[in-house]
């Protein structure tokens, strides 16, 4: 079977690294045709030079890099330094870019992307605020019934939110764009907090990690610890998730992931819950579903998957 095809729109962000990097350790199964820069954990310029350096470290250097939307479609950007290092990759040393920025805009890449492809080929892969996603769709709304599928990190119910009481931080970031996209009828997979917070990385797993020896396993050990360390003032603990990792682990193997198919609206209006993503877990108001909602994964073996695909790069 040919390896699924896949943009990953991303942010990096420490656990976006880990995302694309398990994603190019997987090629018998994931094709990256491209990465989509998006403003989020820190502005674009950061974000896309980011993703850059993340595939030189994995021996890809050769995958385009297409810059997107410098903020949101209609609030000031809001970017999360306080969690990912004014550079968005603090905790490790990344080798320069080897390869210019693709010319075209992010937006214009996946349209055309999308529209050069048989009907469902391309899988969408959202790590960040999902603006070039959304505008996509408004520019061009052909491609949505011929995206096979958009699997997002985003959002949270059960968990409350991880940037206000209400909202996770991708969709807080963009609350329109998120509207877009889950109203466009699309097929939709959310990976929310709720399942992301389960996915914990622990001092144990970071030591295997570093003890690979690769140059890659090292530099992505030194940014888990870096990220680990505003988990333990946040949490208290030693463990902290790896979020958008989750994204990629489920395209792999989605028999460890569980969940159900729900009516998820978008909150853009109010002040208090701007952002929230409103599940209707218990069908109450009958509405039709819009989006596979993913609450729990098997812990244990999805980071011997992730530690098992670090493994395999340079």
């Amino acid at each position: 079977m040919a390896p699924r095809k896949i943009i990953i729109d991303t942010d990096p962000g420490q656990d976006d690294a880990f995302a694309i990097l398990l994603a190019l350790g997987s090629p018998s199964e994931l094709e990256v045709v491209g990465l989509t820069a998006i403003a989020g954990n820190v502005p674009l310029s950061r974000t896309a030079r980011n993703a850059q350096m993340v595939l030189e470290l994995a021996g890809r250097g050769d995958i385009p890099v297409y810059p997107g939307c410098e903020r949101p479609i209609v609030r000031p950007l809001f970017t999360a330094e306080y969690v990912h290092g004014d550079s968005g990759l603090d905790g490790c040393d990344l080798p320069e870019p080897s390869h210019p920025l693709a010319g075209q805009h992010a937006v214009d890449f996946i349209i055309d992307t999308v529209m050069a492809a048989e009907p469902g080929e391309i899988t969408l892969c959202p790590l960040g605020p999902m603006t070039n996603i959304a505008m996509a769709m408004v520019k061009c709304p052909a491609i949505v019934p011929r995206i096979r599928e958009v699997v997002l990190m985003g959002g949270g119910f059960f968990e409350g939110g991880n940037t206000t009481p209400a909202a996770e931080f991708n969709i807080f970031v963009d609350p329109h764009a998120a509207h877009v996209v889950f109203t466009s009828g699309v097929k939709l997979t959310m990976v929310p907090i709720d399942c992301t917070y389960k996915a914990v990385m622990t001092p144990a797993w970071l030591k295997r990690l570093r003890a690979v020896g690769t140059h890659t396993a090292i530099q992505a050990a030194g940014m888990a610890e870096f990220y680990q360390e505003y988990g333990n003032q946040k949490f208290g603990t030693d463990e902290y998730p790896l979020h958008d990792p989750c994204v990629i682990g489920y395209l792999l193997r989605p028999d460890l992931f569980k969940g159900r198919e729900c009516h998820v609206e978008i909150e853009i209006t109010s002040p208090t819950t701007m952002g929230m993503t409103v599940v209707d877990w218990w069908n109450v108001t009958k509405k039709p579903t819009n989006c596979l909602v993913l609450r729990d994964l098997d812990n244990p073996p999805f980071y011997e998957l992730l530690l098992e695909r670090l493994s395999r790069l340079p």
